[in-house]
């Protein structure tokens, strides 16, 4: 087990899901976790939710105290949150960011030292530590460095390393992307209902559905489309369901979906630069 103390700054789903898995994966214990939160209600219910760890409402105070300082906020604030921090952020400590869009050579320069920064994309999976995680390391990052933040967002799924110029596309694809299943799910569900199944049955059914369809993927490593092809016989159901939905175009869509998030992302990014 590590001895390193870890602040987490933002008390929300994405700063609980990580003390929780941390604490899960046993990294750290409770009194080496600190989450800093400005909202009282806030604060409490995030302590409580993660097993009683410390909590301040001070940004500050949180950084300063710990060895590895995770910012779990939007990131429409966090040049607020680094000037805000500043004085804790010495060269000895390492910072995680999953700050959307947010570069590590943002982060290095409002600290206006060689910090050691890694910059990751996990998504909302996170909650139930199925996440996918992808992270890359900043100028002042070391090999430590990276196995550290790797650590910690294992706790919460897998992770993957990708060059930061891939960051914006990890953000479009896996880090939206939960966005796109759960809008899949209640297309499925709804259509479910329209020949008539109940919601529960249709809910139930699409879930499995989409659980069983991944596993098979994951664990056959073959390509999806191989898959598509044992399951469309001819002259079957779903020949007949992939005509429509070629015809309306369902891969484009997510393929824009995916492009325009991507875009959006070095957008917050591009705000960020100073």
């Amino acid at each position: 087990m590590d001895s390193k103390k870890i602040a987490i700054i933002g008390g929300g789903n994405m700063g609980i899901a990580l003390a929780r898995g941390i604490l899960k994966t046993k990294w750290a214990t409770p009194e080496r976790i600190m989450i800093a939160e400005p909202l009282k209600d806030k604060l409490e219910s995030a302590k409580a939710i993660a097993n009683g760890v410390k909590g301040s409402h001070s940004n500050l105070e949180a950084a300063q105290w710990a060895d590895v300082i995770i910012l779990s906020i939007k990131p429409q604030i966090i040049g607020h949150v680094l000037d805000e921090i500043k004085p804790a952020l010495k060269d000895t400590k390492l910072v995680i960011s999953v700050a959307a869009g947010v570069t590590t050579s943002y982060i290095e320069k409002k600290s206006g030292r060689d910090l050691p920064v890694i910059r990751a994309m996990p998504n909302i999976a996170a909650i139930v530590r199925e996440a996918a995680t992808a992270i890359c390391p900043g100028k002042y990052a070391t090999a430590e460095h990276l196995a550290i933040a790797r650590h910690v967002l294992e706790s919460v799924g897998i992770v993957v390393d990708v060059e930061e110029e891939l960051m914006d596309a990890v953000t479009g694809l896996s880090g939206t992307g939960p966005m796109y299943v759960f809008q899949i799910l209640e297309g499925l569900s709804d259509a479910g209902v329209k020949v008539g199944l109940s919601r529960d049955i249709a809910n139930i059914l699409a879930i499995q559905t989409l659980i069983g369809s991944s596993k098979l993927i994951q664990e056959t490593k073959e390509h999806p489309a191989k898959l598509k092809d044992l399951v469309t016989s001819p002259g079957g159901t779903a020949i007949s369901a992939l005509h429509s939905l070629e015809r309306n175009g369902l891969k484009a869509l997510l393929i824009d979906a995916v492009e325009v998030a991507s875009k959006r992302s070095g957008e917050l990014g591009a705000q960020k630069k100073e």
